[in-house]
């Protein structure tokens, strides 16, 4: 749904002298950073101002004000929705100057102010010599990556970001502050546990239980494209049998439809010599164009496995898959690439299969809100295009991603991956929360009746 900017500029002098941070209004210096859709496919006018909150307090003044004009409110931390999710037409309530992190490594606990990156998280846990499931990119918000479930390569030994959580703190629609855990307002725990982000509040802290960490070992496996049918075979195999300790992304990717390369990244909590035993049955059938498998530490593996998206415009589109593709679907889709529509974008086009199952799979479905528990992989399709490829890129590369689901679709299961969001799914509400999606509507209608959260696949939209 469009968002539509009700306030008077009474109103927004009003709201610039009521907080401590800061209120900009379109054309102001930093306004651009605060406001600018991730995902470049979706040209954006900006919003009709962003508050840059100092104070848990300034959170609060902003949901009151927003509720008594009618303005439309949408929280933004790390900023990465695929679907522009973070970004509206009226106020957008920057967090990210809620940054802290505290960890206690005897206790094994971590807490998180609600506008904190990845970057924060990682300074504060190294020294205590503990972990939980964290993004791999350094700007991500620990926000939106746990209320959309949060998947990591540690994720099927540790279980999602979701299933760390402890506790949450949010300011709610009335614009008061409410901590939910197990025992407190449980119902609305269990829905920010892979609820989606944006739709019960603007969390402002999360309390995590971490484990302690080790050194450990990771792999980057290239092959040509000619070797993919074989290394998709065996490797998916590999990925399937693991033991928990081990998470691989395997991928087939272009950036130009004449060239394939195929890739294998992973994480081993254990040592180089395990790991290259694990993918001795890959290494056998089809020898890498390059072969990096390494003892590291924790540390050193998470900066290794550091990735950020090239900026640009992108589609994506996700599935859960409980057995490995087919052969025939692999050939398939490899074909696919070579027809892929072009683009200025480096990130180019692809289809991946991330490592899941593990410690995932033994939360019960309706535990949490997070629903995706019986999958042993995460199939992710991708394409992108640079902004300078003209509007013909957008039909013709959304063209080609569809034409690569429909590939992958018979041997999927239904569901998707909420935090990496699809605008065009049809049918978003089952696809993200399965079977949890009738008691996410009644949490969302006792903690916000009026739906002052509200955003294209908001809960009870």
């Amino acid at each position: 749904m469009a968002a539509v900017d009700t306030a008077s500029e009474a109103d927004w002098r009003h709201l610039e002298r009521s907080v401590s941070g800061r209120v900009l209004r379109p054309g102001a210096a930093g306004f651009q950073d605060a406001s600018a859709p991730f995902n470049k496919r979706f040209p954006h006018g900006g919003p009709a101002g962003v508050v840059s909150v100092a104070s848990v307090a300034d959170v609060q003044r902003a949901v009151r004000w927003a509720r008594a004009t009618g303005t439309p409110i949408v929280p933004r931390g790390g900023g990465h929705s695929y679907a522009g999710h973070s970004v509206n037409d009226g106020l957008v309530v920057d967090v990210r100057a809620l940054s802290a992190v505290t960890a206690d490594g005897s206790a094994g606990r971590v807490t998180a102010a609600g506008g904190a990156s990845m970057a924060a998280l990682y300074a504060a846990i190294e020294p205590e010599q503990i972990a939980f499931a964290l993004g791999n990119g350094a700007s991500v918000g620990i926000a939106g990556l746990t209320l959309g479930g949060g998947s990591a390569a540690t994720s099927r030994s540790f279980g999602l970001t979701a299933d760390a959580l402890l506790s949450t703190t949010l300011v709610t629609a009335d614009g008061e502050l409410v901590t939910c855990d197990a025992e407190h307002h449980p119902d609305l725990f269990w829905a920010c546990r892979g609820g989606g982000g944006g739709n019960f509040g603007i969390n402002v802290s999360f309390t995590y239980r971490a484990f302690p960490v080790a050194d450990c070992a990771t792999c980057l496996l290239l092959w040509d494209g000619a070797d993919a049918p074989k290394v998709f075979a065996v490797l998916q195999d590999v990925m399937r049998h693991a033991p928990d300790e081990l998470s691989i992304r395997l991928g087939a990717s272009t950036a130009d439809g004449a060239h394939i390369t195929v890739s294998a990244i992973g994480l081993h909590l254990g040592p180089a010599r395990e790991l290259r035993e694990l993918l001795d049955p890959v290494l056998a059938v089809a020898r890498p164009v390059r072969e990096d498998i390494a003892d590291r530490t924790f540390w050193q593996a998470q900066q290794y496995l550091l990735h950020e998206t090239s900026a640009g415009a992108f589609a994506v589109r996700t599935n859960f898959a409980a057995e490995p593709l087919p052969p025939e679907a692999v050939a398939e889709a490899l074909a696919h690439l070579h027809r892929w529509p072009g683009g200025t974008n480096p990130d180019g086009g692809g289809l991946a299969l991330f490592g899941w199952g593990g410690a995932v799979n033994k939360v019960a479905p309706d535990a949490t809100a997070f629903p995706h528990r019986d999958a042993h992989f995460l199939v992710n399709m991708d394409t992108s295009w640079g902004e300078q490829d003209g509007p013909a890129a957008v039909p013709a590369h959304l063209r080609w991603l569809g034409e690569l689901r429909e590939i992958v679709a018979p041997h999927v299961l239904p569901g998707a991956y909420v935090n990496f969001a699809d605008p065009d799914l049809a049918d978003w509400r089952t696809a993200y929360y399965g079977a949890n999606y009738p008691r996410l509507v009644e949490v969302k209608r006792r903690y916000d009746p009026d739906a002052l959260f509200t955003f294209a696949q908001a809960v009870g939209s």
